[in-house]
């Protein structure tokens, strides 16, 4: 059996990598903001102190967590490691609702987890050539944002994201937060963070279409006709409509799916999901 145990943060940096190796392309800062939102939500399985394989089980508050980075290296593949692993990492949740972007591939095995579909997640890519609109509602998050946008990003997550947001909207060269404001009032907000191939939207959170829409050109404009990927729930037409806008096309689709009561997510108001891997 292999040994189990948390992932050290310079091992957080190694599984990001393996991602990159997986073809998920995640954002070149991510490491800091993952390690934030729980420290112990990362797990490995080592044989002879070699890492094999590793998944989080990020915590959020005391009823929810959801799982990503779930990568076995391919010469400890189908031995029986990985499942270790995830039964180990799911046990650590502790009776919270878990949920999972899982690849089309994957999800039969989810199921036999106890983990239900709820809907589809859809990445749009493409070329985005926009130019940024003019007004002044729309700024740089800055850190006396910060309380309002933690109680804002609830609306659209099961739990709170404190630690996770205050690292996640740093202003830095390769990430840039926004929020609409109406009368001082946060209404919609997004990140754009450069990852290994071009730039990826998420969060991208907004009371209506319009927001949405105003939220999206301000973060694109920025990128100078860079490949961008958005990843919209499936069920908000909305959010396909601007993808179809922008000329941008499906690319890849998971499926959100849940072990234990499913949260009332207003789906209609999330235009881009924040991670596959942290949800």
């Amino acid at each position: 059996m292999p040994d189990i145990r948390h992932a050290t943060r310079a091992e957080l940096d190694t599984i990001i990598d393996w991602a990159a190796k997986e073809g998920w392309n995640p954002g070149l800062e991510d490491a800091n903001a993952f390690w934030a939102a729980d420290p112990e939500g990362y797990w490995v399985a080592t044989e002879h102190d070699v890492l094999a394989a590793a998944i989080s089980v990020v915590r959020y508050g005391s009823q929810y967590a959801f799982l990503g980075l779930y990568i076995a290296e391919p010469a400890y593949r189908g031995r029986g490691i990985g499942l270790a692993l995830w039964k180990h990492a799911i046990a650590r949740a502790e009776g919270r609702t878990i949920g999972l972007d899982g690849v089309v591939a994957q999800q039969e095995n989810y199921r036999r987890s106890g983990f239900a579909w709820s809907h589809a997640n859809i990445r749009y890519g493409g070329v985005v050539d926009v130019a940024e609109p003019p007004g002044t509602n729309l700024i740089d998050v800055a850190p006396v944002h910060a309380a309002a946008l933690i109680d804002y990003d609830r609306r659209f997550n099961p739990a709170r994201r404190d630690a996770f947001l205050h690292e996640w909207t740093k202003q830095l060269q390769t990430r840039r937060s926004v929020v609409l404001l109406r009368d001082g009032t946060i209404v919609g907000y997004g990140t754009i963070r450069a990852c290994r191939e071009g730039f990826k939207i998420g969060p991208l959170f907004a009371d209506n279409e319009t927001g949405a829409d105003l939220i999206f050109r301000k973060l694109a404009a920025g990128t100078k006709r860079a490949l961008i990927h958005l990843d919209i729930p499936e069920p908000n037409a909305s959010a396909r409509a601007l993808c179809a806008r922008y000329n941008m096309k499906p690319v890849f689709e998971t499926a959100r799916m849940y072990r234990g009561p499913v949260p009332d997510l207003p789906l209609a108001r999330i235009y881009g999901i924040t991670t596959f891997e942290l949800g």
